[in-house]
């Protein structure tokens, strides 16, 4: 197949092409090294501080839509075909303060300065989305933000502010954006893309079907969605992930189709292009969604992705096997289905030979007589990765529980469910005495491990609470509730 050897985008306002883009090479040592753009920052190198934090514009169905997300672990290869922003873009032509930038000064929002090109470019970011956001709206949009000395209170309140000091209306992303549309689809071809050295290779597949031939060329070639996972292995592992296969721009991976028996979701769909129809069919992952990490990664993380690292505390396989959920996976040609919870087979292996990738899963939608939950527990509620996740299904029929799927993660090398705790279940009346049951049950199911995010002893005294609060929820005699609403 006839390739392309440069890398193509916008940076600001000026095309950008590169040849030699090495697989490892990240948006942020591009911008500050290469380009001299130091007004993004680098804290953690590990998406969490939100400190490198710009946007990125990317044309979805023929929209262009802009994200923030975490620049220090997205890797330059993959921005092919986008528009880059970052915070030296913000301001007028005379040098004046953006909107945003002006609401920070007036309300103080900044001190020793070093996150606040960040939190400017995620509430720019929100701004543009949302001109009139709740504060809970705003916390949302900062929980990949860190802020050490300022404190959030005078952060939030600028938010609120900005429109006092402009319009997004007035902004340039809105007046140019008809101008970088046409330009971004005129970076556009159907080309597969190969760059950088034998030693640190970087490949784009023109589509999906191009995805399973590289993948055929390549069987052990490190496969690239968000880069959420990956952009640690070379940040802080140093890893070599070469040949590289970079699969977020994929438009084939990106579908998302709400039916009445079931959502299917392809590969590629990150956690936020999915909220809004995961919401819709199931209304119990709301507040959960939110949890996962935070906003810039749910930009670039992939559903996709964090099945297929099969990582045991990952955030949404407990919710997804308990939901009763499919993967697909295909390789050349042919493709296979199977169960989600089939998928993991011991720690750092699953049911995925050389040359497979995820292509898509499927969720059923819920029965009648369903109760569905998810929870996790973290040292912190925002931004955290999880001690305990648990994804409960339980179908309730003239007062018994008929049937019932309790998966966990964090409590065994992969995530798993809890037979004997669901056996403790199945065929009992509804009632305390059940879930009782279930919860002295978990003992057989997990021996948890003690590690620097929980000890064994939290992680079982937890996941035995979480089904008393499931309890406690779905009661009809519970006169408390046991969830503080968040929206």
């Amino acid at each position: 197949m006839q390739h392309r050897d440069e890398i193509r985008f916008i940076l600001n306002g000026r095309d950008v092409a590169l040849k030699d883009v090495g697989a490892s090479q990240t948006l942020l040592d591009f911008l500050r090294l290469d380009r001299r753009l130091t007004g993004t920052k680098e804290g953690c190198a590990e998406g969490d501080c939100g400190a490198c934090t710009v946007l990125v514009g990317r044309l979805h169905d023929g929209t262009l839509e802009y994200e923030p997300i975490n620049a220090c672990i997205r890797f330059l290869a993959s921005l092919d075909g986008c528009h880059v922003v970052t915070v030296e873009y913000l301001s007028g032509p005379d040098g004046a303060l953006h909107p945003v930038q002006h609401a920070m000064v007036a309300h103080h929002g900044s001190q020793c300065g070093f996150c606040t090109p960040g939190f400017v470019m995620s509430l720019y970011a929100l701004w543009m989305e949302i001109p009139q956001p709740t504060e809970r709206q705003i916390e949302t949009a900062v929980q990949g933000n860190l802020c050490r000395c300022t404190g959030y209170e005078p952060i939030i309140k600028a938010a609120l502010a900005v429109n006092q000091y402009g319009s997004p209306a007035a902004d340039h992303l809105n007046t140019e954006r008809s101008a970088v549309t046409a330009r971004l689809r005129a970076l556009r071809d159907t080309r597969r893309v190969v760059t950088g050295p034998a030693d640190n290779r970087a490949i784009l597949p023109a589509d999906v079907d191009d995805l399973a031939a590289v993948l055929t060329e390549h069987p052990g070639a490190t496969i690239i969605a968000g880069a959420t996972d990956v952009g640690l292995w070379v940040t802080k592992f140093l890893r070599p992930i070469s040949p590289a296969v970079f699969v977020g721009h994929l438009d084939g991976l990106k579908s998302i189709t709400l039916t009445d028996d079931a959502l299917e979701i392809g590969a590629g769909v990150t956690y936020s292009e999915s909220q809004d129809m995961l919401s819709t069919a199931f209304p119990h992952l709301v507040n959960y969604w939110d949890r996962i990490a935070g906003w810039q990664v749910r930009n670039m993380g992939t559903i996709g992705g964090n099945v297929a690292n099969g990582s045991p505390i990952g955030d949404t396989p407990p919710v997804l096997i308990a939901l009763n959920a499919e993967v697909t996976l295909r390789r050349g040609d042919a493709t296979r289905t199977l169960p989600l919870q089939d998928f993991f087979i011991d720690y750092g292996k699953q049911d995925r030979e050389a040359g497979d990738f995820v292509l898509g899963l499927r969720v059923p939608r819920p029965r009648p007589g369903q109760l569905d939950a998810a929870y996790k527990i973290s040292k912190r509620r925002d931004e955290d990765i999880s001690s305990v996740a648990v994804g409960i299904s339980v179908e309730v029929a003239d007062g018994i529980i008929t049937d019932c799927r309790i998966a966990f993660g964090g409590m065994a090398a992969t995530p798993k469910r809890g037979a004997q705790a669901e056996a403790a279940l199945r065929g009992q009346p509804w009632g305390a005495a059940a879930f009782e049951a279930a919860a002295a049950a978990l003992s057989q199911d997990f021996s948890p491990l003690t590690d620097w995010r929980a000890s064994k002893e939290y992680r079982m005294t937890s996941a035995r609470n979480l089904l008393r609060r499931f309890f406690l929820e779905h009661d009809a005699a519970t006169t408390h509730p046991v969830q503080l609403a968040t929206a």
